[in-house]
């Protein structure tokens, strides 16, 4: 990595639970996962499915020296956890990860990663993995910065800062969305080198559209937001989706032409889109808003350079 490089990759990018089949390899099967690398800091979002498949890569690339990552979870949901007791750098003595993350209701992320790992569910409990782990609770009222030269991430509160970003830091902005069963999710902005990127999966649609998101994106080079469903999912008068707390493509280009950002990526495909109907949600959400990408594993986002990398 160099001190000039701002790159998302897509690890998973699914919802609810994996997918397989052969009419799934063209979009991917994993549950959510997204990995960045800012001037020389590793960042993951989730820990679906995707983060095994990740992880083994980092151990891979990195041989003896020792890992130094930090993974922010949006929320506990198993489909964005499940992949964690997997996660092959947790199990290197000298690695440090740096777990970001929210409350789970009235549990503490630790306590609430730490419950899904329990016995008989899991084989290795949190406390059994030999890596150092920081694990720190945080809400919107905070911002993540990263400063030039430093890895380890600074907590700052958003209303009271104690420090002054400079324009080669990495600075993550924290927005929380209501509209997800059981507690919300956290929205991530993540700025480096005047661009920016917004990631908000298991979000969902408002009336009007959901302002504060619209706001909290303002401007973004990409916008990755959740398009879970087709709208005849969503009103669908025997199996409606509506309160579930996802979004059709419809809402997502909403958000993305209210928000004027440049790139929209849709994610968090419905486990049963296969990739014929994910590259038809992908055109009609080009009708309406043209810079409409669908994610699929193994695609690149070049933040520098503006561009899209198919694997």
């Amino acid at each position: 990595m160099n001190v000039s490089e701002f790159r998302v990759r897509f690890w998973g990018v699914r919802g609810s639970h994996s997918a397989t089949g052969a009419a799934m390899i063209g979009v991917g099967g994993n549950t959510t996962c997204l990995e960045v690398n800012a001037d020389g800091h590793q960042i993951i979002i989730d820990a679906g499915t995707g983060i095994i498949h990740l992880g083994h890569e980092m151990t891979k690339n990195n041989g003896e020296k020792a890992i130094d990552a930090t993974l922010l979870f949006t929320h506990a949901h198993i489909d964005h956890t499940q992949g964690f007791p997997f996660f092959p750098p947790s199990y290197r003595g000298t690695s440090i990860l740096r777990v970001l993350g929210p409350m789970a209701l009235e549990q503490t992320l630790e306590e609430a990663i730490a419950g899904s790992m329990l016995p008989p569910f899991s084989p290795v409990a949190l406390h059994e993995m030999p890596c150092s782990m920081i694990m720190r609770n945080i809400t919107e009222s905070n911002y993540i910065l990263f400063k030039n030269g430093d890895p380890e991430p600074r907590i700052d509160n958003l209303y009271n800062p104690s420090f002054r970003p400079a324009a080669t830091d990495v600075r993550i902005g924290i927005l929380r969305s209501y509209a997800h069963p059981k507690g919300g999710v956290l929205v991530f902005r993540i700025d480096h080198a005047d661009r920016s990127c917004v990631f908000a999966t298991d979000v969902e649609g408002y009336v009007g559209g959901d302002q504060r998101l619209i706001a909290f994106a303002r401007g973004s080079d990409f916008l990755i937001h959740d398009a879970q469903y087709e709208l005849e999912e969503y009103l669908s008068p025997t199996r409606s989706t509506q309160g579930w707390g996802h979004s059709t493509w419809d809402m997502a280009t909403d958000v993305a032409k209210q928000a004027g950002v440049r790139n929209l990526i849709l994610t968090h495909h419905d486990p049963f889109h296969e990739d014929k109907q994910v590259e038809q949600i992908e055109a009609k959400a080009q009708k309406k808003f043209s810079a409409t990408v669908a994610a699929r594993e193994g695609m690149e986002l070049d933040l520098l350079a503006g561009s899209i990398n198919q694997a």
